[in-house]
């Protein structure tokens, strides 16, 4: 998928702001935040989107929860609180084929508005 933005990221072709990477996931800060902390936790494998998550995903995506709030502790913002968002076709707000969660957050001061 060398279209794929998030995949040109993950294979480190285009810059990234990367907080946290390990075998399975990455993430970065988010190009347009709509938070004063707004990361994207994306798996490296690519599944265009949750329409095509298969049952054996089931595990893959449990932990990818995990890791959003192993980097809510590592960023120092889980006691603040956070949102978890995923978006759904381009009709749910998705931008990028590539399954990926949105972590929002205020940070220390403030919380995040709805959205």
């Amino acid at each position: 998928m060398n279209e794929c933005i998030f995949c040109q990221i993950i294979n480190k072709a285009i810059a990234g702001d990367i907080v946290y990477e390990d075998d399975r996931f990455m993430v970065f800060r988010d190009v347009n935040p709509k938070a004063p902390i707004h990361l994207l936790v994306v798996p490296k494998e690519h599944i265009s989107s949750i329409n095509d998550l298969k049952e054996k995903d089931k595990e893959l995506m449990g932990a990818l929860i995990l890791t959003a709030k192993k980097v809510a502790e590592q960023e120092g913002f889980v006691s603040s609180g956070y949102k978890l968002l995923f978006n759904v076709g381009r009709g749910g707000g998705q931008l990028v084929d590539h399954v990926h969660l949105h972590i929002l957050s205020g940070g220390y001061s403030r919380p995040i508005a709805e959205i």
